[in-house]
């Protein structure tokens, strides 16, 4: 199955607007289509789960807590985190090549981070 995303509240729109520019294809949701602003964690974790998308996020702090309690208890579709350092064309190189280059299985309660 290919890749899906969806886009955390915290997660600079340019990334997911840029990668929808440069691969039209690519199915990845905002977090605004998804009405995720002001939900908790472990709900943001539920919604991307429920439809078998991979989470992208910048939240480094409170989000892997909340994703091994998750995983103990249900499969999710993974989580990227983007370090706020990352230039953002690199973040969108990488989602690119994650998401032309991979499946979505591959993910399946995991955690990794941007640059890969």
């Amino acid at each position: 199955m290919k890749v899906k995303f969806q886009a955390d509240a915290d997660l600079n729109e340019d990334i997911v607007s840029s990668v929808l520019r440069q691969v039209p294809e690519v199915d990845f949701q905002t977090a605004k289509e998804a009405n995720l602003n002001g939900i908790p964690d472990e709900n943001v974790l539920e919604i991307a789960a429920s439809e078998n998308r991979i989470l992208v996020t910048h939240d480094r702090k409170t989000m892997p807590k909340h994703f091994s309690e998750f995983v103990q208890k249900q499969n999710c579709s993974g989580i990227l985190i983007i370090s706020q350092k990352l230039e953002i064309k690199t973040a969108i190189e990488d989602l690119i090549l994650i998401w032309m280059a991979s499946e979505a299985e591959e993910y399946i309660n995991m955690i990794r981070e941007l640059p890969i």
